[in-house]
């Protein structure tokens, strides 16, 4: 098994809605993430020949997915007042509205799930919110863990 990884980073700030602890409240990261793709074989044919992928275009969609998160406020659907978010937008402040809780988990999975659709075979990607705390996402087989 081959394995290429790329790294990109941005920084946002975001919260917690819902949660008891100091990360419900707005606090920002630099944010890293980790995309790694993978392949049986290196490519065979063509301007590929020998690689698992471009290294060039790898770099260029993460950064594309990544560049849309920075210096902007992440926040979950429906965790906002609608006076809030109105606030905020008057003031110019730019910020991204996201299906799901803003979690280093979450995060690993929609980039590991974005870069899929952009025709990628991912390993994993992993989601660094600290330079010591990551969450890692991958596909693997599904396994029965009761917490």
């Amino acid at each position: 098994m081959f394995t290429i990884r790329t790294e990109q980073s941005f920084d946002s700030a975001h919260f917690l809605a819902g949660y008891d602890g100091k990360c419900s409240n707005l606090h920002g990261h630099r944010w890293r993430i980790v995309a790694e793709v993978c392949a049986k074989e290196v490519q065979e044919s063509k301007q590929l020949r020998g690689m698992v992928a471009d290294f060039g275009n790898l770099k260029q969609d993460l950064k594309e997915l990544t560049d849309a998160f920075d210096h902007t406020l992440i926040y979950e659907t429906g965790s906002l007042r609608d006076k809030t978010l109105l606030a905020l937008r008057e003031e110019g402040f730019q910020m991204v509205e996201v299906p799901f809780r803003p979690t280093a988990e979450n995060f690993a999975r929609y980039f590991y799930e974005q870069m899929c659709c952009r025709g990628y075979c991912m390993k994993q990607a992993k989601v660094y919110e600290t330079p010591n705390n990551c969450a890692v996402y991958s596909a693997g087989e599904d396994i029965d863990v009761e917490l």
